[in-house]
């Protein structure tokens, strides 16, 4: 459902993963993937400039190190194509593995008090993220910041070597 009140149409119906540029992962990093796809395609605002009618269907791809969001109507006519560099992300995203690598690790051993702490710091970077996702799509792709946090979720999975 669509949140804010925002237009029932301003959403994406179906996010789809361009396997030949993107490829197939261990089983482990395909079902974090699956899961922030469904998270992502369940509650969203997602809105490309210009007055575009939707629901939106989103087709994601990697081109030269950059991900490409070729957005269609629910239909399949294409809206547009967006070029998204990851580099903004790169530092981001290394933080963020490891601080969920030492959160892996920090459940085994770890006070719940030292588990809440990394947890809180892994949650910050995930709003950075999500912060750098909102600013490098202003004025392209309109989104709230809770979509924001599902995409950066689905750019982490596809990230995510496993």
């Amino acid at each position: 459902m669509a949140e804010g009140g925002a237009n029932s149409t301003d959403r994406l119906v179906a996010v789809t993963l361009d396997q030949d540029s993107i490829g197939y992962a261990a089983p482990d990093v395909e079902h974090e993937r699956r899961v922030a796809i469904y998270d992502l395609v369940e509650e969203n605002r997602f809105a490309p400039e210009g007055g575009h009618e939707g629901p939106f269907a989103l087709r994601i791809s990697l081109v030269d190190q950059k991900l490409a969001l070729q957005i269609m109507r629910e239909g399949g006519d294409e809206v547009m194509t967006h070029l998204l560099s990851l580099s903004p992300f790169r530092k981001i995203l290394k933080d963020y593995f490891l601080i969920c690598e030492s959160y892996r690790n920090a459940i085994k051993t770890s006070s719940p008090s030292q588990i809440e702490a990394i947890d809180m710091g892994r949650r910050g970077l995930h709003d950075e993220g999500a912060e750098v996702l909102l600013e490098r799509l202003k004025g392209k792709i309109a989104i709230d910041h809770p979509t924001s946090r599902r995409l950066f979720t689905l750019i982490c999975a596809l990230s995510w070597k496993g």
